[in-house]
């Protein structure tokens, strides 16, 4: 029994909408948590995390009584072994710069606060690849953006009758219009 046309036609949409569906998924998910990560970005750092502690020094100290030794005492206080440099944004603060931190010292009353900051966990990578900061990736993203395309169309012909598109399928894809309609109309106002 031979298959008619628009039966082979189904069979391909059905493949490339399976294996391109296959083949992204993880970047499906990815993109999705790096979505959801900037969407809240006024509400916490979705690539860093920033910890603080605060020190309280034993003794107070002049700007001029500064030496290598005692920034390595001030470094020693907070778990670190060695600092890139120091330099006193007032008279009386001295701040010191590690790799990754800063330990920030009120040399008048001996307290200090000591910064650091580590990359999130999955979401600094995957949204180093959502904004595209590497060079070569915009054309992976671009790649990816079309056939997201194509996975969705060939979704939207994958059932046929009352359950697709012809049926209730025209409608939810009326619904999923509308947000982004409001959405649009309320930015114009």
């Amino acid at each position: 029994m031979r298959k008619s046309s628009g039966e082979s036609l189904r069979k391909i949409n059905n493949i490339l909408h399976r294996d391109f569906g296959y083949f992204f998924a993880s970047l499906i998910i990815a993109y999705s948590l790096s979505g959801i990560a900037l969407n809240h970005i006024d509400d916490w750092n979705p690539d860093f995390i920033i910890s603080k502690e605060e020190i309280t020094l034993e003794n107070r100290y002049q700007r001029h009584e500064i030496t290598h030794d005692l920034i390595k005492k001030f470094s020693s206080l907070v778990g670190e072994t060695s600092y890139r440099l120091y330099d006193f944004p007032s008279s009386r603060q001295v701040k010191i710069y590690y790799k990754d931190a800063t330990l920030m010292i009120n040399l008048e009353n001996g307290s200090g606060t000591y910064e650091k900051i580590s990359r999130r966990p999955l979401f600094y990578q995957v949204n180093v690849l959502h904004r595209n900061t590497v060079k070569w990736w915009k054309w992976i993203s671009d790649l990816f953006a079309v056939t997201l395309i194509i996975i969705t169309i060939t979704g939207i012909m994958m059932l046929r009758g009352s359950k697709g598109f012809s049926g209730r399928g025209k409608w939810l894809i009326g619904a999923g219009l509308a947000p982004p309609l409001i959405a649009i109309a309320v930015q114009q106002l």
